[in-house]
């Protein structure tokens, strides 16, 4: 066993040091790992940092660890727990210089996008810590029903158990936030599993928690974090003592979770094919900022990322290139640098996996009207137009800097085409039409409808999710608590 690290000794000069990146903080100390493996900076493909590996065995350990300390962390009072969770975002804050620096090494990111992701998780744990005083149940009125004359009724919410976390690589200590501060809200014990390419944030960030963990009289051990590969994902998700699994990645590994884990609850946040309607009065130049600014961000690699556009006919030609026009002037290269807008992809399989399906669409008809290549390690920021059904760049999540633009009739054709996909996470219409507005809340099948700005907007105290196949459940803060309690109801009898 070794000493918990603190974590001001966590960064130096922007790396996790070798004594940390050989541990793991499960239980109530960090563990060495059995082997370490490098992180790989996406761009140039130089080592980060050797980050620890854990392993099946490692994992069942975690689990009978929380299951151990689950009643303990259910009794946690709620003034404990919100010290704890505005601790976090307290620290977190002091330390988003450096988080950030970290974040665009081992995403690959742009630092814009970065920094975005760390004042978003501090958004999260001071909302979750906002939260923390609102888990509460009510009366029920059982002599509404004969049965109940003479009786009084309430219900209160109680912390499900165990959960486990798992978190994908495009925002990978955003995502870690808003797995373990609910968890932590609603009193239950969480261990987190990061995307093995993207360990070292999330290593910073659970360092971060267990130290006020620990400063407010409470077990460190409630937080734990094991990394690995599927295996170790399988032995941490279909556990006997795990309560719920929440994970965020893509739909194929979240079906088999779902499947794998039951009868334990899910919380599926998964994969979408985002679209953005433009209707025929729409503020065009608006809507191609939107385009371009929300289909390229995190260099496309966002599940709510705009992938399909779809717009009237009599405007379609003019936007496309209002678009095109805005494409040369995005910034493609070094993540390092400030004015990066897009960067290289997670790694060489990912890039290769959206050229080659940009060469499909273009095979079967599609048309270029921007891009289409490479520049370096970096996919170049791609318009594709007339994309036929069938096609992945139109059919399936792209994760990366590609949009796909297609002309309908009118707005009922606009939102059947978003309606005829088997995802449903988020859209956007581009409208001055309050009616036409309404009407996209009413008709399209997705988690959330925004208008007039991006399918990519998300504000992290909201409820977040999808439906069909992206998935089941909702994040946010008091979304996510009451996913993660159960009711339990008390019967009195005068």
């Amino acid at each position: 066993m070794s000493a918990s690290p603190t974590s001001d000794g966590l960064l130096r000069d922007g790396l996790l040091p070798e004594g940390v990146t050989g541990c793991l903080p499960v239980g109530e100390s960090w563990v060495p790992a059995a082997r370490r493996e490098p992180v790989i900076f996406p761009y140039d493909r130089s080592r980060v940092a050797l980050a620890p590996v854990g392993d099946e065995t490692l994992a069942r350990q975690a689990c009978s660890h929380a299951a151990g300390l689950r009643r303990q962390v259910a009794k946690l009072a709620t003034r404990v727990r919100r010290q704890v969770l505005a601790g976090v975002a307290a620290a977190l804050e002091s330390v988003a210089g450096g988080m950030e620096d970290l974040l665009v090494l081992e995403t690959g990111k742009p630092r814009a996008d970065c920094r975005t992701e760390v004042v978003r998780a501090v958004a999260t744990w001071e909302a979750a810590a906002d939260e923390a005083s609102h888990v509460h149940g009510e009366t029920v009125p059982l002599d509404g029903l004969p049965s109940g004359d003479g009786m009084t009724g309430f219900w209160t919410r109680r912390p499900v158990g165990v959960v486990v976390g798992v978190a994908g690589f495009n925002y990978p200590m955003m995502l870690a936030s808003h797995k373990i501060a609910p968890a932590l809200a609603a009193g239950c014990p969480v261990i987190v599993k990061p995307a093995p390419a993207t360990p070292l944030a999330t290593l910073w960030l659970v360092a971060l928690v267990r130290e006020q963990l620990a400063a407010a009289g409470a077990p460190a051990g409630a937080v734990q974090l094991v990394t690995g590969d599927a295996g170790v994902g399988r032995a941490l998700t279909t556990h006997p003592e795990v309560a719920a699994v929440s994970f965020t990645g893509s739909a194929e590994i979240g079906h088999r979770i779902a499947r794998e884990a039951a009868p334990r609850k899910v919380v599926l946040e998964l994969g979408s094919n985002a679209a953005l309607v433009v209707a025929a009065d729409a503020d065009l130049d608006a809507a191609a900022d939107a385009v371009v600014r929300g289909g390229l961000y995190a260099s496309g690699q966002a599940c709510i990322s705009v992938q399909r556009v779809i717009a009237v006919e009599e405007i379609a030609a003019e936007l496309e290139a209002k678009i095109a026009e805005r494409l040369p002037g995005v910034v493609v290269g070094d993540p390092r640098e400030p004015e990066t807008r897009v960067a290289a992809l997670i790694d060489e399989a990912a890039t290769q996996r959206v050229c080659s399906w940009i060469d499909r669409a273009l095979a079967a008809g599609a048309r270029l009207v921007h891009g289409g290549g490479r520049s370096g390690p970096c996919v170049m920021p791609t318009l594709l137009a007339d994309v036929p059904d069938g096609e992945p760049a139109w059919d399936e999540e792209i994760f990366g800097p590609v949009v796909c633009l297609r002309p309908v009739p009118d707005l009922a054709a606009a939102y059947a085409a978003v309606n005829a996909s088997r995802y449903g996470l988020h859209a956007a219409v581009f409208t001055r039409d309050l009616g036409a507005a309404f009407e996209a809340v009413e008709e399209l099948e997705t988690g959330g409808v925004v208008v007039n700005d991006v399918p990519g907007y998300r504000c992290d105290i909201a409820p977040y999710g999808g439906v069909k196949d992206s998935g089941v459940g909702r994040e946010g803060p008091r979304f996510a608590i009451e996913e993660l309690t159960v009711t339990r109801m008390a019967v009195f009898r005068r």
